[in-house]
């Protein structure tokens, strides 16, 4: 368990995953590109994070780089070492240091001579087009190398990775509940700042201060901070208002560590007494909360921990005076959907959604061991939401970062 210090994020065995990728490709070359520099305006760059699935399978920090996968060969086609460029955006790894990550290292401007090389006569290829300009150039010359013959099935690689990331390795969960760890503690100074006449933004920074002192890279995805109305707002993420008396106060907000994210929401009042209404609610929606993570255990789906949620919440609903009962009609007929807005889980890992299709085969996705997801039901009685006065207005979400274990779910986001 994360104990407020800085520590070494784990190692990954990078190898054994490449392994299993060319198992899963049976022979299929594949292409997977890192991230590129991304400007926020004019020649102002946003900080550089790496793509996840070449981080997954490479390791390899820098951007613009490209790793080509062939008959269990791996290749990194790396910037060069630029002393004039390393003075402006620090040391590259370069050739020889793209070497320590396992690969046959070659220079960036190599890579369409080695694609159209070794490539090109391929009858089917793992390449991820409309993600990196030069793949897409690439294959739009290749049926002139082809001769003007057809191109080669085309597969994403992606989808294979998908399946991977899916199910995380002991180092993977490490990482994960690292950055929960830190998250959870960050929520809770964040909550001793929520009070009248503060403002969102500067709950928001207590957050993202305490991200970066207890060692993550920063938040993993954009905080949001929405205080009154703003709270029934799904992705408020302009906090900017000030927090007046009454108001509950939604925090969603992670850190990432290591390259994995948690995500986690809070819903703190800012006075001391919360209405009976704004109670009622947050009530309603921990009592969801709890029955959807009590069904994060193997052999239940993905889709069953969404409707255990969604039963509470309707069968209070109906308490509530808001729909008309009984719950079961409500629920057939969807008329909780107005209020609760979106489902109830999303896996986790390098990605803040990680990949993973929820369903397989047309069955809902059968949990197992490994797998992390978010459990985050929500409320939110938005103005075109028919509600009496004294819902009007409240956003409750709540949400924590569950691990499905042999023996049953895990919270991760706990302090």
């Amino acid at each position: 368990m994360y104990d407020g210090r800085l520590v070494t994020p784990p190692t990954h065995d990078h190898a054994a995953r490449r392994a299993r990728f060319a198992e899963l490709l049976d022979g299929t070359p594949a292409v997977v590109p890192a991230a590129r520099v991304a400007y926020r305006s004019r020649d102002t760059a946003f900080r550089f994070r790496q793509d996840s699935d070449f981080l997954y399978l490479t390791g390899y920090p820098e951007p613009d780089a490209v790793a080509v996968f062939d008959r269990g060969a791996f290749h990194l086609f790396v910037l060069p070492r630029d002393p004039s460029r390393e003075a402006w955006d620090g040391d590259r790894e370069g050739m020889e240091g793209a070497k320590r990550y396992g690969a046959t290292a070659w220079p960036l401007d190599r890579l369409d001579d080695f694609l159209s090389d070794t490539l090109a006569s391929a009858d089917r290829l793992a390449v991820p087009l409309g993600r990196d300009p030069r793949l897409d150039a690439w294959w739009g010359r290749l049926s002139a190398l082809r001769k003007r013959g057809p191109n080669p099935e085309l597969v994403d690689p992606a989808s294979i990775l998908a399946e991977m990331r899916l199910r995380k390795e002991e180092s993977e969960i490490r990482a994960l509940e690292t950055a929960a760890a830190i998250t959870a503690q960050a929520h809770a100074s964040a909550a001793e700042a929520v009070r009248p006449g503060a403002g969102e933004w500067e709950v928001e920074a207590v957050l993202e201060y305490e991200f970066r002192r207890r060692g993550a890279a920063g938040p993993a995805y954009p905080s949001i901070v929405g205080s009154g109305r703003n709270a029934t707002t799904l992705h408020y993420v302009r906090n900017d208002r000030a927090i007046a008396p009454g108001d509950l106060v939604l925090i969603d907000a992670g850190a990432e560590y290591g390259g994995y994210c948690a995500d986690v929401t809070r819903t703190i009042a800012a006075s001391p007494a919360p209405t009976a209404a704004q109670r009622a609610v947050r009530d309603l929606v921990a009592a969801a909360q709890t029955a959807a993570i009590e069904r994060c255990v193997p052999g239940a789906t993905f889709d069953e921990v969404h409707e255990s949620a969604q039963a509470v919440l309707a069968e209070g609903l109906v308490a509530m005076g808001i729909l008309e009962g009984p719950a079961s009609r409500a629920l057939e007929k969807g008329l909780q959907k107005p209020y609760t807005l979106h489902r109830t889980s999303h896996w986790l890992g390098l990605d803040v959604h990680d990949p993973g299709a929820p369903a397989v085969g047309g069955a809902p996705r059968v949990l197992e061991p490994g797998m992390v997801l978010t459990v985050e039901p929500g409320l939110y009685f938005r103005d075109d939401a028919p509600a009496p006065d004294a819902y009007r207005g409240i956003g409750v979400r709540i949400e924590d970062d569950v691990l499905v274990t042999a023996t049953g779910p895990k919270v991760l986001s706990t302090i």
